[in-house]
């Protein structure tokens, strides 16, 4: 027979180190001669029975491993094995060297020696050992069947060994058409270059790649992209060979839609408090009018008058104008060279069908009337607007529609007296540009007023409830706004379930006020919540925040953003330029946390730090906004000071230390909301499953 060394060298196939399921099961191997003696003694076998080599040759196998009410048997099937040359297999008690019993799985098959003696060899193994072996293999072979996870196995060559159902539907394709095959083969329908590549560099690292998010389409699904998160890692054997790679697939493509539809909703959102900043100079439409009128006098007529539509003034339907009929309101009119001539501003008239404005506001187009004669007017306006037109003598009349995202809103009425040329085609066009910036203008002006009061309903509706209560943790909360007269702000607070018991908690304080703010503080608060689904450290969920709030208007924002883990009572806590946390240990006085306070969101290419705090039971975590401490009488430091005096009193109920810090700390005409977030850590669990 070739030596090891001439195989190695010369043979087909390297030599490999052991390994695998011999090495665990600890197979022993035992020799007995014709006489039932042991001349052969592996050293697993010392591990099975606890005797050493020396300890066993030579001595008859049955009187040192057998009890006695059991020697005959064995000796008849040692006799059997002997004499009729049959193996016998099975599970039979040995004794241990330390006296207890124990059942071991055997094999026993005759050998014949060079000179026509027999032996009997015993392979051996621990029968507990054995079935718990066969059980985890059951087990793993079910788990791989029945996980709803995608799972394979491929070798160092990128062949499929291992292909689960979950994953057969992922690739789209049975199995048996993808074991052998390579990665660029089964995933043909999609460019497998990149996935290959991360495959090679698990191999070659050893350090696993993990949730890759992958888009591409799936044979069983063509025409729609799906999303999977897949994770890649070597295996080994217990002496590290490299064994291949193994896959994990997890369909994301309902989260990865979700995700989109809510950046969609974030960029409306955006859209939204962009509109709000730049809806012009003016918020009044009554003074837009105004304006409009007189840049249109005297350089275009000599009267010039705007009337809206009632029923859009009261918010009524906007998108349509009775075919008749109509109510108008007069908003503004200027005359030249009569200024005492003018229409009622405020008054609300009726426009009968066959008049001039009514015919533009319904059509949306201008209406020329010219000439005019004394007689005429009376069939163009109203009797108000008719006395008017009289006094400046008018012969040619002009109205035109005053249009804003392509709805007629009213109408600008222009008349020149008799010194004047009519109208014509370039006059209205004129008329048109101007009465449409003045449109957009009023438009933007009617929107702000509205969009201000939803403002407010929407910033009460995106403040959070009150948190229920988490395994391990009392929360408290309070938020109070501005005294301002719209009291709209961007300051909130959050408490969020996380997985295995624990809890993220999150404070953040948008720059400035107004619908913006508490539309920035929707958008990055709806973020957070989605960022914590991920389970991300901290400082990874800031640096998301970070990049978010630099695309949004109102981009500056500050917050703590703090895990707490009760079973292993532990927070980690990450800060975004916000104010520090204080920490109130139970046997000990209150003091802020000295933390890395980072950029503001917004700011970017500025690093976040994850710092780790012990937090045991009864020990408290006060987060809050610069409106609880920042005032105009009293400095920073003084009122942090107070703050921690007031925390040094005896613990109680954390609502009513809510409401005393609120009473002491902010005065009623304070210019800024202020949120809260109290916490104080409870017992769960197990002392044990710390670390």
């Amino acid at each position: 027979m070739e030596s090891a060394e001439a195989f190695m060298d010369g043979g087909d196939e390297p030599v490999t180190p052991s390994g695998g399921l011999l090495d665990l099961l600890s197979v022993s191997a035992v020799v007995l001669d014709g006489r039932g003696r042991v001349v052969f003694w592996s050293p697993q076998a010392q591990q099975i029975f606890g005797y050493t080599a020396r300890e066993a040759l030579g001595r008859h196998a049955a009187r040192l491993m057998v009890d006695d009410r059991h020697r005959n048997l064995v000796t008849a099937l040692f006799a059997q094995v002997m004499t009729e040359g049959t193996g016998w297999a099975g599970t039979f008690p040995v004794r241990h060297k330390d006296g207890s019993s124990r059942l071991v799985e055997f094999r026993n098959m005759r050998l014949e020696g060079e000179h026509g003696d027999y032996y009997v060899l015993s392979i051996a193994a621990d029968r507990d050992v054995l079935r718990n072996m066969e059980r985890d293999l059951a087990l793993s072979a079910r788990l791989v069947s029945q996980s709803p996870v995608g799972l394979g196995i491929l070798d160092p060559d990128l062949r499929y060994l291992v292909v689960n159902p979950a994953l057969e539907r992922m690739n789209g394709r049975p199995a048996d058409l993808q074991i052998g095959r390579t990665v660029r083969e089964v995933l043909d329908f999609m460019d497998a270059i990149w996935v290959e590549t991360a495959m090679r560099r698990v191999l070659d690292s050893g350090d696993p790649l993990l949730n890759q998010l992958i888009l591409a389409p799936t044979p069983s699904d063509p025409g729609h992209e799906h999303a999977w998160s897949v994770s890649y890692y070597r295996l080994e054997d217990s002496v590290g060979q490299v064994l291949g790679v193994a896959v994990q697939l997890v369909d994301v493509t309902q989260q990865h839609r979700a995700s989109a539809e809510a950046a969609a909703a974030r960029q409306r959102l955006a859209l939204i408090a962009d509109a709000s900043a730049r809806i012009g100079t003016t918020l009044d439409p009554g003074t837009t009018a105004d304006e409009l009128a007189r840049v249109c006098v005297p350089e275009v007529a000599d009267l010039a008058a705007v009337v809206l539509v009632d029923a859009l003034l009261k918010g009524g339907d906007r998108d349509r104008v009775p075919d008749g009929p109509v109510a108008m309101r007069t908003m503004a009119t200027v005359a030249h060279p009569a200024p005492d001539v003018s229409l009622p501003v405020g008054n609300v008239a009726r426009y009968a069908r066959h008049q001039m404005i009514t015919r533009c506001v319904t059509t949306g187009r201008p209406v020329f009337a010219s000439p005019v004669t004394g007689r005429d007017l009376v069939h163009l306006a109203p009797a108000h607007a008719a006395a008017a037109l009289a006094a400046i003598d008018a012969h040619s009349c002009l109205a035109v529609p005053l249009v804003a995202h392509g709805r007629v809103l009213g109408a600008l009425g222009l008349a020149r007296g008799r010194n004047s040329l009519p109208f014509g085609d370039d006059d209205a066009t004129l008329a048109l540009e101007l009465a449409s910036r003045a449109a957009v203008s009023i438009e933007h002006a009617r929107w702000y007023q509205n969009q201000r009061r939803t403002a407010e309903n929407f910033q009460r509706s995106l403040l959070p409830r009150k948190p229920s209560q988490r395994p391990g943790l009392d929360i408290a909360c309070r938020y109070q706004p501005a005294s301002t007269i719209c009291g709209i702000g961007g300051d909130w607070y959050d408490a969020i379930a996380l997985s295995d018991d624990r809890t993220a908690l999150v404070i953040g304080d948008v720059m400035g006020s107004g619908s913006g703010a508490a539309t920035t503080m929707g958008q990055l608060r709806t973020a957070t919540r989605t960022l914590a689904a991920l389970d991300l450290d901290p400082a990874a969920v800031l640096w998301h925040l970070d990049r978010i709030a630099g695309e949004l208007d109102q981009r500056f924002a500050t917050c703590t953003y703090a895990v707490y883990d009760p079973r292993r009572a532990c927070c980690h806590v990450a800060m975004a330029g916000h104010l520090p946390p204080v920490l109130m240990p139970a046997g000990g006085g209150p003091r802020l946390l000295d933390l890395p306070t980072g950029a503001p969101l917004g700011v970017g290419s500025v690093p976040f730090e994850t710092t780790r705090l012990r937090i045991e039971p009864g020990d408290g975590l006060l987060l809050y906004t610069d409106g609880l401490v920042e005032t105009r009488s009293h400095s920073l430091d003084a009122q942090l000071a107070t703050l921690l005096r007031l925390l040094a009193r005896p613990p109680g109920p954390l609502e009513e230390t809510c409401d005393h810090l609120l009473d002491a700390l902010r005065s009623p005409d304070e210019p800024d909301d202020v949120a809260l977030l109290l916490t104080r850590a409870d017992q769960i669990g197990h002392p044990d499953e710390r670390p």
